[in-house]
């Protein structure tokens, strides 16, 4: 190892690799990287790898740094839509601010991770309505999309153990609380 070395640029080294050797190479890396403590700055557009990989993450668009977070902070607190819809899989809900009642002065969108939008029971206070377009069996989880009166789509991740409405029938779904994040335009409006 040269000592003159503090950092080390990894440009997708790891872009066209099998997935099991991939998997054994950045678990190599990162022992690698907490042996010598070195600074790693590695480029990926795979955000799976990114957030495995890195003890921070820098989220970029169009040339831009639009957040520097840990894998928790990039999911939980998205301070730019961006970092929403690429973080998560699927990516967090985006709707107009207006679909509920007491949205933030300044709010143009709220966004919710499907993680956090629950089923509801009809007309429950706070809950919206919407039409199933798409219920899907992932193995351990729901993923249900639903189509609001105003043709915003939402999409809910529920447990195994929930009974999921069918295609075609109407779901009333609890999007605000603690999770949800309220947006200008593309920058999170923070209190």
């Amino acid at each position: 190892m040269r000592e003159d070395v503090s950092a080390v640029l990894f440009d997708e080294p790891l872009t066209v690799i099998d997935p099991h050797l991939k998997w054994q190479l950045r678990r190599k890396l990162k022992q690698i990287h907490h042996e010598l403590k070195l600074t790693l700055v590695y480029v990926t557009h795979d955000r799976v790898e990114a957030l495995t990989f890195a003890d921070q993450v820098v989220v970029m668009t169009r040339g831009r740094a639009v957040q520097v977070g840990t894998a928790s902070e990039l999911f939980e607190r998205p301070r730019h839509t961006f970092v929403g819809h690429f973080i998560g899989s699927p990516g967090m809900n985006f709707l107009p601010a207006d679909v509920l009642p007491g949205a933030p002065s300044g709010a143009a969108r709220l966004g919710v991770r499907p993680e956090y939008v629950t089923l509801a029971a009809p007309h429950a206070a706070g809950a919206v309505q919407g039409t199933v377009t798409q219920a899907q069996d992932i193995g351990t989880y729901w993923l249900l999309t639903t189509t609001l009166a105003d043709g915003s789509v939402v999409r809910a991740r529920l447990s195994g153990e929930e009974a999921v409405p069918k295609l075609g029938e109407t779901a009333w779904l609890t999007i605000a609380g603690t999770h949800t994040c309220w947006y200008d335009d593309k920058e999170e409006l923070v209190a």
